[in-house]
C-alpha cells in the first residue's frame, strides 16, 4: 500500500512537523524575489512600501511584467519542492521512490496518461466554448511573450505542481495515514487543506469562497486517484496538464494566472460552470475513465481502510527489538 510505505522510514510525528516548518520556511524565502521586485517597480514609479502594503493580492499580479510575476512566483514553489525533497530524504530516511509510488519504478506513462486526460478535456471543452461564445474570448497571441511564457510553464509549473503532490499526496499522505492508521483521514484532510492553500487566489475574491468547492473537490480527486493507483504518477501529470494548459491556452484578469496566453476571457465567470460542471460531471467521469483503464477494485478498502505495519516489516523489528 502507498501509505504503509512510510513504516520503512523514520515516520515519528515530530519528523512530520520539523519537516512541515523547514518547507513552509524554505517557500517563504522563496518568495522574496518577488516581493522586492515588486517594491522596487512600485518605487521606480513613484510608490513606496505603505503602497506595497495596501496591494490585494489581485492588483499585486499586475506591478510587474506577467510573464516575470509568473516566473517569481513559481519560483517559490521550486524552493519549496527543493527543501520537501531535503526533508524526506535527510530527515525521514526515505527513498524518493518510496515517497512516490508503489511500483518498482516511476511509471510515466501513467504521468502522462494523467496529463492528457485534463489537458484534451480542456482543450476540447474551451474550443467548443470559443465557437459557441466567441464574444466572450479575446485572441491575444503574441509570438514574442507567448515564447517566453511557453519557456516558463515549461520548466516551473511542473516544479510548481510536482511541489503540491509531493507534499499533500506524498508526504502529507502518508505522514498522516500511519499516525492515524488509517486511509480516509489523511484523504480528507489533505484535501482540505490543498484547497485551503488557495484561498489567496483571486478567483475566490471574484467569485467568493464558493469557488473552494472546486478547490477542495480537485483535492479530493487526486487523493483518490493516488489512493486507488497505489502512487502519485496519475495525479502528478494531472495537476500539470491543468495548470500549464490553464497557463497557455487562456486566462482572464481575475484568475491567478494572468498570462500572455493565446486567448483571454472576457465573460464575467459563471460559477456554475466552474464549479459543478468540474466537480460533479468531470471529476467523476475522469475517476470512471481511469478506473476503467487500470482496473482499479476493492474502492472501500482502498478508500477507507486500515493501514497497518507490513507483515515482513514488524518481523524485522521484532528480530532486533
Amino acid at each position: 500500500m502507498f501509505i504503509a510505505q512510510a513504516f520503512k522510514s523514520y515516520h515519528n510525528w515530530w519528523r512530520y512537523a520539523v519537516g512541515l516548518i523547514i518547507v513552509f520556511i524554505a517557500t517563504q524565502m522563496g518568495s522574496i524575489p518577488f516581493i522586492i521586485a515588486v517594491v522596487l517597480k512600485m518605487m521606480q514609479d513613484g510608490g513606496s512600501i505603505n503602497d506595497f502594503n495596501n496591494l490585494d493580492m489581485t492588483n499585486l499580479m499586475t506591478v510587474l511584467d506577467s510573464n516575470l510575476t509568473l516566473f517569481l512566483m513559481l519560483l517559490s514553489f521550486a524552493v519549496g519542492l527543493a527543501a520537501l525533497l531535503f526533508v524526506i530524504k535527510y530527515l525521514h530516511k526515505q527513498p524518493l521512490i518510496e515517497a512516490t509510488t508503489t511500483r518498482k519504478k516511476i511509471d510515466w506513462n501513467r504521468f502522462f496518461v494523467g496529463f492528457g486526460l485534463v489537458a484534451i478535456t480542456t482543450i476540447v471543452l474551451t474550443a467548443i466554448d470559443y465557437n459557441l461564445n466567441p464574444q466572450d474570448y479575446q485572441v491575444q497571441f503574441q509570438l514574442g511573450p507567448f515564447l517566453i511564457l511557453a519557456l516558463v510553464v515549461i520548466i516551473f509549473i511542473p516544479l510548481q505542481t510536482s511541489m503540491e503532490e509531493y507534499l499533500f499526496r506524498g508526504y502529507l499522505m502518508q505522514g498522516i495515514g500511519v499516525l492515524a492508521k488509517n486511509k480516509w483521514l489523511p484523504l480528507i484532510i489533505t484535501s482540505v487543506m490543498f484547497g485551503a492553500l488557495h484561498l489567496a487566489n483571486p478567483e475566490v475574491e471574484k467569485l467568493g469562497n464558493i469557488i473552494m468547492v472546486y478547490y477542495i473537490g480537485t483535492g479530493f480527486l487526486l487523493g483518490i486517484m493516488t489512493l486507488m493507483d497505489e502512487g502519485l504518477e496519475l495525479a502528478l501529470g494531472f495537476h500539470a496538464g491543468n495548470n500549464m494548459i490553464a497557463a497557455l491556452l487562456v486566462t482572464a484578469d481575475w484568475t491567478v494566472f494572468s498570462t500572455n496566453s493565446i486567448l483571454k476571457d472576457i465573460s464575467e465567470p459563471a460559477l456554475g460552470f466552474d464549479v459543478v460542471i468540474p466537480v460533479l460531471i468531470l471529476y467523476p467521469i475522469y475517476l470512471l475513465i481511469l478506473a476503467r483503464k487500470y482496473k482499479w477494485k476493492n474502492w472501500t478498502e482502498k478508500l477507507f481502510g486500515k493501514v497497518e505495519k507490513p507483515i515482513d516489516l514488524e518481523k524485522i523489528e521484532k528480530e532486533y527489538s
